[in-house]
């Protein structure tokens, strides 16, 4: 099946490092406007090519079988009115990806859908941490255990990492927030699926209540904001972002009435060897806990022979550090769940079907994210039985994301 991808930058590299682990795919077109002659080679080194490189998106539409889109978030819907205009065109595609978030708020989210509707191919949203493998694994173990007892009733899921790559990740204009739009929709979809009862449907479980906070602990403080300036040109003086963000979410069975709670914290302070994704639950009789700093290699290397270090990161995405002891994920794109999302995605398009994850999900994780920024915002419980407050969500755009932070976190 032929990929084109939307995007150049990290997660795209980082997705062709899954592609490469699954048979049946080949990467025949990139589509950006910076970077796409260093993802081609790229590309070229990991056997999945060659990719040719196109000037729009239209042009490589016609080329392709699938299209990925793992541009910046403020592109995403000028990218989707693209590809439903060569799709209208003639343009014969099998499928759609969207990295997540699907939107920077809700009103995007749907935009997103609506687009996907009017090209009327399938779509898979990536939201990888459903697919981790320790995730995939312990709900099969438990399984006969979650039917027995009954499902998880509280999960705790945090995703921590020093701050990301690009500078427009750091821009909460462009990005649509902080942390908790860049990682919190990780951790918020991630509970509650991990609390949804064995073959219930994604979205079983109803969220009714969301409470959250949010700070910015590490990079407003005036050493670190410099960093940020001379870096990235960002000036979190003037625009900051959140760094840290934290909540809960209240789900209500509708068949057995039982409330269960999901908890999320996630940060761009985290400053251990590099990224952590954490996540553990409990049930009646039963439990499991996820810590992907867990690995079975440790290195350790001492200052002077740390000047031999071409690039930290080979040991651990996000990593701060180039030396004392490292963990080491020997495949953390298998282990993030990357690798198993272009499984699914193969597997359904090849069926003329959407992907585990529908858009239609994502949109429900943007809904969550942003009745979690209105809670810390607001200072109060946000109610998601209210159809008032479920009307004013669909427009909402928290402070952070129309600039106005300064106002809040400092």
């Amino acid at each position: 099946m032929k990929l084109g991808i939307i995007g150049a930058g990290f997660i795209a590299k980082f997705q062709t490092v899954a592609i490469s682990q699954v048979r049946g795919w080949q990467i025949a077109g990139i589509c950006s406007p910076e970077g796409a002659e260093e993802l081609a080679a790229f590309v070229e080194t990991k056997g999945l090519g060659p990719a040719s490189i196109y000037p729009s998106i239209s042009e490589m539409a016609k080329n392709v079988d699938v299209l990925a889109i793992f541009s910046p978030n403020f592109t995403r819907i000028a990218v989707m009115e693209e590809i439903r205009d060569a799709v209208k065109e003639g343009c014969q595609l099998q499928g759609i990806i969207c990295e997540k978030p699907l939107g920077r708020n809700y009103a995007e989210a749907k935009r997103m859908v609506e687009l996907l509707e009017e090209t009327g191919v399938p779509g898979a949203y990536f939201e990888n941490q459903l697919f981790m493998k320790p995730l995939v694994i312990q709900l099969d173990q438990l399984a006969g255990v979650r039917k027995a007892m009954g499902p998880l009733s509280l999960v705790r899921s945090a995703e921590e990492h020093g701050g990301p790559h690009g500078s427009w990740f750091w821009n909460p204009i462009l990005q649509g927030g902080g942390v908790l739009n860049d990682m919190g929709c990780h951790s918020i979809a991630v509970g509650w699926y991990a609390l949804t009862p064995t073959d219930r449907e994604l979205t079983f479980l109803k969220p009714e209540k969301v409470s959250a906070d949010i700070g910015l602990l590490k990079w407003g403080r005036p050493e670190w904001r410099k960093k940020l300036l001379d870096r990235y040109g960002v000036d979190f003086l003037k625009t900051p972002a959140e760094d840290f963000a934290t909540g809960m979410i209240t789900y209500r069975n509708p068949e057995t009435n039982q409330l269960s709670k999901a908890q999320f914290t996630n940060s761009w302070m985290f400053e251990k060897q590099g990224l952590r994704i954490l996540m553990d639950g409990t049930g009646p009789g039963y439990a499991f806990e996820i810590n992907t700093l867990v690995s079975p290699l440790t290195v350790f290397i001492g200052d002077d022979a740390a000047e031999a270090i071409a690039d930290q990161e080979m040991a651990l995405e996000k990593a701060t550090s180039s030396r004392g002891l490292l963990a080491v994920q020997p495949n953390e794109a298998d282990l993030y769940g990357y690798t198993d999302e272009f499984v699914d995605a193969l597997a359904s398009f090849a069926k003329g079907q959407p992907g585990k994850l529908p858009w239609s999900y994502g949109l429900e994780v943007i809904r969550l994210v942003m009745a979690s920024y209105m809670a810390a915002e607001r200072g109060k419980t946000v109610d998601l039985t209210d159809p008032e407050t479920c009307r004013e969500l669909e427009s909402y755009v928290p402070a952070i994301a129309r600039g106005l932070g300064a106002d809040i976190l400092y």
